[in-house]
């Protein structure tokens, strides 16, 4: 497994607090893993409502926006890692 930057392992405990993830440890989420996609191997499976949770969560905990109707949202969302180079790019 990939290595989480220190960044990607802070926003991977928001996620698993954010959204119960009871049977995830933030260190156990691969930052290259897809979010969504619950067919995608190693993926954590998160649907459109969890897109929402992290977007709230990191406008709280980073003062970072996440805006619904941004053409980079699906590049943005696609992993841990894209969604920590966000935030870090934006912060």
């Amino acid at each position: 497994m990939v290595m989480q930057s220190d960044s990607e392992q802070a926003l991977a405990r928001i996620l698993v607090d954010v959204l119960d993830l009871e049977d995830i440890d933030a260190e156990d989420i691969d930052p290259e893993a897809p979010l969504f996609g619950a067919e995608m191997p190693g993926s954590l499976g998160l649907d459109s409502i969890d897109a929402l949770e992290i977007s709230l969560a990191i406008a709280k905990n980073y003062d970072v926006q996440l805006k619904a109707d941004d053409e980079n949202n699906k590049a943005t969302f696609e992993s841990l890692r894209s969604l920590a180079n966000y935030v870090q790019a934006q912060g």
